[in-house]
């Protein structure tokens, strides 16, 4: 499960002019499932997501988490994560999961972080997005979850 995540002081999505989640200062974070995720990655990647510290103190330091400032999140499903560009020139998207487990898992993941106490909106699944975003920084960072079962060589 791979999780792209862009600090934001305001952000929102919109499907066919609907506006369907909408945040302030916080979190985008675009949600690619790939074939063979489960529960425990969902965990993993909520608890990592909410307590990373990628908000700056009054020292301008990254010392505060998304708990420490309360911060809204905005979760979009994006399967375009999962893309593999190891041939051609196309993309390909088999590593990704199916629509129904990647549904399930991405409503699981979406259900824990409101557990968290925090706002969550989300895009819809399966639908065309126009996503806006003012990107704070820009920070963005890429998480997999698949990194804590083979960390990299430091």
């Amino acid at each position: 499960m791979k999780a792209l995540l862009q600090r934001v002081t305001k952000a929102s999505v919109t499907v066919n002019g609907e506006m369907v989640g909408k945040i302030g200062r916080g979190l985008v974070v675009f949600i690619g499932v790939a074939n063979g995720d489960t529960e425990e990655d969902v965990r993993y990647l909520a608890q990592k997501i909410v307590e990373m510290r990628i908000f700056t103190d009054a020292d301008g330091k990254f010392n505060l988490s998304m708990l420490d400032t309360g911060g809204e999140l905005l979760a979009v499903s994006q399967f375009t994560l999962l893309a593999s560009t190891r041939k051609g020139r196309r993309p390909g998207f088999t590593d990704a999961a199916p629509p129904d487990i990647a549904e399930s898992l991405f409503n699981r993941f979406v259900a824990l972080l409101k557990t968290g106490g925090l706002k969550v909106e989300t895009g819809r699944f399966q639908q065309h997005m126009e996503v806006e975003i003012h990107n704070d920084g820009p920070v963005t960072i890429m998480i997999d979850s698949r990194e804590r079962l083979n960390p990299r060589s430091s």
